[in-house]
């Protein structure tokens, strides 16, 4: 097992890094010799000197003119104030929620410094590091309901256009490195096609086309097409005044009733890469850190293993990741307690459970399979290892493994029944076992009654034997090349279909109802009704009867 540390930049000393920058820290700004001395200081401290890497512009850093970052947060503003009611208005609901505030920000603390760290490397607002608390309170595990996720974000169509991986083992929309470099690429990029940073935040919010089209209808009409003056819906109408409130709290405030906590001016965690899988319970325990801590840095990995052959970056602090090696070099226990099985058949997740020998609730709740699923073949689950088994999980299956799940119902054969006489529609759903919404629905009708020579369609279960429509009897019909077609013989009294043992699905699934024995068909074959003659009154069908047959079927098919 190797694993490579490296850092993104380096913490200070332990005290620091836990109490924040002192005013000892602050007297070396002027002070090369101190500078360096803090240099030495780091490197002595660094566990595994010859993995870590001392980046000098990080230290110069720590000894800026800003010891908190929000001073340098404030001093790299450049979007030009919004000054309008609706700001007023989202500064006011801030204030009121000072509980809310605190927490969101001591939410941030984790993530802040990296990000401004990307803005000024790409000499963007750092206004725009701000965008999360309006995102998502810069909680990384967020998700909206219009499938949106992580802290900046991402609907799953965009999350895919800035290449953010999206698997069944990971999810880079909550991924911090990875989102962040996505969300600076989008928003530059919107920058420069409207070349407005209020215009650029709505196409953020709404999505470039929508902004695009409300330009070019204020254009049409006359009108300006800056921000304010478009036409646009309520939520993306507040977004940038809610990014400026937050933007005058950070700025002061003690004018609003409200205290943020302090944040160091230095980086909170560093990245650690692993060639093997190693679980995600297992990598917090070596890091000194409970499996929420690990997650909040960690928010993307979706299984209970990181997966080697992906070469994931792990976030640690900079302590932890000391202690993570430290622990590591002692560890003789196993890393990974998970592989992965492909299901081969449509099954349910008990069957495979038993087949394989481990607990079906287990397999569940790691694969995340809501009751009522089964799953289809070809899907990948993740199952316990054997006590024998040591291999990591391939890079074919990092890359490609899918879980494909369908409702666990019974298979359906299609039944059509022509009603006899004028009946609810809740007796025949009470009749065939369904419910008066199902069977609405398959017909296609908010009606309660159904009136004679209707035909109600029907969806049953294959093998389920089905009681007779009173009066006529029933006749099979079985798809012919791909078409549903009225068969030539009489199905008897079980009404069975022809079901397909190997694929597991009904074949047959019309069932059409005959006319009464000793009654006569012109009528209905007047009408082009698909209706047919029912013989089995005497067990044998006599010439006359035959012929008649198929004068009936003549007719039926002149009157189409």
């Amino acid at each position: 097992m190797r694993f490579i540390f490296s850092a993104l930049l380096v913490l200070t000393l332990t005290a620091c890094a836990s109490q924040g920058p002192t005013t000892n820290s602050l007297s070396t700004a002027s002070n090369p010799a101190s500078q360096q001395a803090v240099a030495d200081t780091l490197r002595k401290t660094a566990t595994a000197k010859e993995t870590i890497n001392v980046d000098q512009s990080s230290v110069d850093q720590l000894t800026s003119e800003d010891s908190d970052l929000w001073g340098r947060i404030r001093r790299g503003f450049q979007i030009p104030d919004l000054q309008s009611d609706l700001v007023d208005m989202q500064a006011n609901w801030y204030a009121q929620r000072p509980d809310y505030v605190q927490r969101m920000t001591e939410r941030s603390q984790k993530y802040l410094y990296h990000i401004v760290e990307e803005l000024e490397a790409r000499h963007m607002p750092t206004e725009l590091a701000l965008l999360p608390f309006i995102e998502s309170a810069y909680n990384p595990q967020a998700l909206s309901v219009a499938k949106a996720a992580g802290m900046w974000q991402f609907v799953p169509g965009t999350g895919r256009t800035y290449n953010l991986k999206q698997n069944m083992w990971q999810d880079e929309r909550r991924d911090v490195l990875a989102s962040t470099s996505a969300a600076l690429d989008y928003l530059s990029r919107l920058h420069d096609m409207f070349g407005d940073w209020y215009l650029a935040l709505a196409a953020y919010n709404w999505g470039e086309g929508n902004v695009q089209r409300a330009i070019a209808r204020n254009e049409a009409a006359g009108l300006p097409t800056d921000y304010q003056s478009l036409r646009m819906p309520l939520e993306t109408r507040n977004y940038v005044p809610k990014l400026q409130a937050v933007k005058n709290i950070v700025t002061n405030p003690q004018v609003f009733g409200l205290t943020l906590p302090s944040i160091p001016n230095h980086p909170y965690f560093v990245t650690v890469t692993t060639s093997h899988d190693i679980d995600v319970d297992t990598a917090a325990k070596l890091a000194n850190m409970t499996p929420d801590e690990f997650r909040s840095l960690n928010p993307s990995f979706k299984k209970p293993v990181i997966l080697g052959a992906t070469q994931p970056q792990i976030l640690l602090p900079f302590d932890n990741a000391s202690a993570f090696e430290r622990n590591l070099k002692s560890y003789s226990g196993s890393l990974s307690s998970w592989t992965t099985y492909t299901v081969t058949e449509r099954s349910r997740p008990a069957a495979i459970a038993e087949k394989i020998g481990v607990d079906a609730d287990t397999l569940m709740a790691v694969n995340k399979i809501p009751a009522g699923m089964r799953l289809k073949p070809g899907s990948t689950i993740v199952v316990p290892r054997a006590d024998d088994d040591d291999e990591d999980i391939s890079a074919d299956v990092a890359e490609s493994a899918v879980l494909a799940m369908e409702p666990d119902v019974p298979d359906t054969r299609k039944m059509l029944i022509r009603v006899r006489r004028k009946q609810s529609m809740a007796m025949i759903a009470d009749r065939y076992d369904v419910s008066i919404g199902q069977l609405k629905a398959w017909n296609r009708t908010r009606r309660d009654v159904a009136m004679p020579g209707q035909v109600i369609v029907l969806h049953v279960p294959v093998g389920k034997a089905m009681p007779a429509e009173p009066g006529p009897q029933k006749l099979a019909t079985v798809p012919v090349g791909g078409v549903e077609r009225t068969g030539a013989q009489i199905a008897d009294s079980r009404s069975e279909s022809r079901y397909d043992k190997k694929r597991g699905r009904g074949h047959s699934g019309v069932v059409r109802v005959s006319e009464p024995v000793g009654k006569s068909s012109k009528p209905a074959a007047a009408k082009g009704k698909m209706t047919k003659v029912s013989t089995e009154a005497t067990g044998k069908a006599s010439k006359g009867e035959t012929s008649s047959r198929h004068k009936v079927s003549a007719s039926a098919k002149k009157g189409k």
